[in-house]
């Protein structure tokens, strides 16, 4: 077992231990299962959350084992980044890693559990959420300050992004960190980053007008790359839902 704990919570190692060591049998459920598991449990009067990779096919078990960076250890070390530029995110806990003598077996992320009000979804299914379009400018300055300090969330989509209602405004914070660039980003790739997030014309047409003011860029030429990245992602994921319909009709 590799194991690396925050400074924060060494004093927890063998309670950590305990929980990561039996997580089939200990803590609870969390959200969907059916990629990666979730898990919460009781740490110090606190909920923090585990999250259990899925076991890698066997190219990637070599390539974890020897070449790359695991998820867990990755998500551990992004998260860490990503609060000191000042980018919200739950608090690292730590990263555990289960290895076999010649290939990469099971990894676990750590780290705090928080609440919000809701997710960057919940803005995509219902539009009578107070404030709606004052969320999602203020998600946009959010997503400006980001690529302003050269980070390139790889998977920036709606469920990624968790979104707490504060007196003084709202609070953003990042989840599901293990694909991140640091980088200087151009225009094309800051507005690509976009793509994932909705498929809506009218909130597209929204955040691009916040950019082009983040940027002091036309609005106009904002939106037309906004949008025209957004529709090539829709299209790409449609052909691919198609093609694992054809390729799973015997499951019919």
């Amino acid at each position: 077992m590799k194991r690396v704990v925050h400074k924060a919570y060494t004093h927890h190692q063998e309670t950590l231990d305990k929980y990561l060591i039996n997580f089939d049998s200990m803590g609870e459920n969390y959200g969907n299962q059916n990629r990666n598991s979730l898990k919460l449990f009781e740490l110090d009067g606190k909920l923090i959350n585990a999250k259990s990779f899925k076991v890698p096919n066997i190219v990637n078990k070599l390539v974890y084992r020897f070449f790359r960076k695991s998820k867990a250890q990755r998500s551990f070390e992004y998260a860490g980044r990503l609060l000191e530029i000042g980018i919200g995110t739950p608090q690292p806990i730590a990263y555990y890693e289960f290895p076999k003598p010649l290939t990469f077996f099971k990894s676990y992320y750590v780290s705090e559990q928080i609440k919000c009000d809701f997710t960057y979804r919940d803005l995509n299914h219902n539009f009578e959420i107070e404030s709606h379009e004052a969320i999602l400018r203020a998600f946009t300055r959010f997503t400006f300050d980001l690529h302003q300090k050269e980070v390139h969330f790889l998977d920036h989509s709606p469920g990624n992004t968790l979104i707490q209602i504060k007196d003084e405004g709202y609070n953003f914070l990042l989840v599901d960190l293990n694909r991140m660039e640091f980088r200087p980003l151009d225009l094309n790739t800051r507005l690509k980053n976009f793509s994932r997030l909705t498929p809506h014309k009218d909130m597209v047409r929204i955040m691009s007008d916040e950019y082009a003011r983040c940027l002091g860029e036309s609005s106009n030429k904002v939106f037309e790359l906004m949008w025209r990245y957004t529709l090539e992602f829709r299209e790409k994921y449609e052909r691919k839902k198609r093609i694992k319909r054809k390729l799973k009709f015997w499951k019919k």
